[in-house]
């Protein structure tokens, strides 16, 4: 047999070589070295898997700057900086981008998270904290980094590439080079391949970008979150919205990560929660996020049950339509839900939709549920009737009443549904209320009280008196 040679790629998971490096017989020099080879994540991934002494040893032997940059990628970073000395983890936050240092902080009780911020010595990055916190949670003041370069609007190429090469070591983020005035303001924005094939004696004005896309600080995340990631930029500045000062940029990770999250609420709400669940948290927080929607369900689902009172006489005379009902309710909601995700997921990709588009998404989805409702009410029509005729002895007559009532009330519901799934989300969109949470279940329920009296009201009119 011809011997055949393999050229697979190495292990994409490098978790068991770390820990090997970690946990063998090297000096703290062959480990530092070993680890350089690593990205940061790979090494962040397995602390889960090291006991606290191995961690220990690892601040030991990488020093503080390069475990900050290894603990930006846990998830659960003041669980790590809570072994340490708060002498360490006052070390390793120093070295944090300023955004990454406050997310940090935030996990640690309030007596440890300002005993840590006493000990740091750098009173710039001291300051940046306190920038962003004082902003709230959904504005991108919060969340925006002090990492970057800005020069000013009148400074040479040749001045211009001096600070390049002065701040560079400080600040990774050097693809895009911000512009100011003399009195800080946000002028525009210099691509660094431009600069770096840029002749000295060209003038820097020529290769400002002015027109450049910007947030204020202010700003909501979830209203200009799908704006920004359009314009797939390495980062987007942040403007004080008093004095158009340059105070931070949102970079695409940032951006990848707001994304991350406005859709985790956004699937939370449609899914009937208060807000997004962790899988670690207490059975008490889990039951809070639930409970809000359940109740309000609850006495929905109560009105649905009154309705099938109201038709109390129709139910006793025709017991057979009840075995039907379910199936109505069922395509109901499915077609709502259907609707639903197609709206929310159209507001999500267009922030500015106008009333003229608002009509002809309602519209299109009606037509889409009547088409579908007008074949799986023929559809049910035949299979209703087949049922009918080999399993009861009712009339013929009667046969194709009940039968033609199940494929109305489906074709009718279903085209309501249609209705609600697209109009409510857009009618909450146009209050300035998160279409969200026109969540699945509230847009089943209000199905279902549709499709209960639609049904039972054609049973009404075309059956009771056969």
């Amino acid at each position: 047999m011809e011997e055949r040679n393999d050229f697979s790629l190495p292990e994409k998971d490098y978790g068991e070589q770390i820990l090997g490096i970690i946990r063998g017989n090297y000096s703290d020099d062959e480990v530092y070295e070993k680890l350089q080879e690593y990205h940061e994540n790979d090494i962040a991934s397995i602390f889960e898997k090291l006991t606290a002494e191995e961690r220990e040893r690892l601040f030991r032997v990488l020093g503080s700057e390069f475990m900050s940059e290894i603990v930006s990628f846990l998830d659960d970073i003041g669980d790590y900086l809570s072994e340490l000395d708060a002498d360490e983890a006052a070390d390793i936050i120093e070295q944090m981008d300023a955004d990454n240092a406050n997310e940090a902080l935030d996990e640690l009780d309030e007596q440890t998270r300002n005993e840590i911020f006493e000990l740091i010595e750098d009173d710039e990055i001291k300051e940046d904290i306190e920038l962003l916190n004082s902003y709230e949670d959904n504005e991108f003041g919060s969340r925006m980094s002090t990492n970057f370069i800005v020069v000013k609007r009148n400074q040479t190429i040749k001045e211009t590439m001096k600070t390049l090469v002065n701040e560079a070591a400080e600040n990774d983020n050097i693809y895009t080079i911000f512009v100011v005035d003399e009195d800080d303001s946000f002028y525009g924005v210099i691509d660094l391949k431009d600069l770096i094939v840029a002749r000295s004696s060209v003038e820097l004005e020529t290769l400002i970008a002015t027109n450049f896309p910007f947030v204020y600080d202010k700003d909501i995340v979830s209203e200009n979150i799908e704006r920004l990631r359009g314009y797939s930029e390495n980062m987007i500045p942040v403007i004080s919205s008093e004095n158009r000062a340059l105070l931070g940029v949102i970079t695409s990770t940032d951006i990848i990560e707001l994304v991350d999250e406005e859709l985790g609420d956004d699937y939370a709400k449609m899914a009937g929660l208060t807000s997004e669940q962790d899988p670690d948290e207490s059975l008490f927080t889990s039951m809070k996020k639930r409970v809000p929607w359940l109740i309000v369900l609850l006495f929905m689902g109560l009105a649905v049950s009154a309705v099938v009172g109201i038709f109390e006489n129709v139910v006793d005379a025709l017991p057979i339509i009840v075995s039907f009902q379910s199936l109505i309710l069922g395509m109901a909601g499915n077609v709502g839900t259907q609707s639903l995700a197609v709206t929310v997921r159209a507001i999500g990709s267009d922030d500015k939709m106008s009333l003229k588009e608002q009509i002809i998404t309602i519209l299109k989805e009606i037509r889409v549920a009547l088409l579908n409702g007008v074949v799986l009410g023929a559809i049910s029509f035949l299979i209703v009737s087949v049922y009918l005729f080999v399993f009861a002895s009712y009339s013929s007559s009667f046969v194709f009443a009940a039968a033609g009532c199940v494929g109305l009330a489906m074709c009718f519901a279903m085209t309501i549904s249609g209705f609600t799934g697209a109009a409510i989300p857009l009618t909450l969109y146009r209050l300035g209320i998160d279409p969200a949470v026109a969540s699945g279940p509230l847009i089943t329920t209000i199905n279902d009280l549709v499709a209960v009296v639609s049904y039972y009201g054609l049973a009404w009119v075309l059956l009771l008196n056969i």
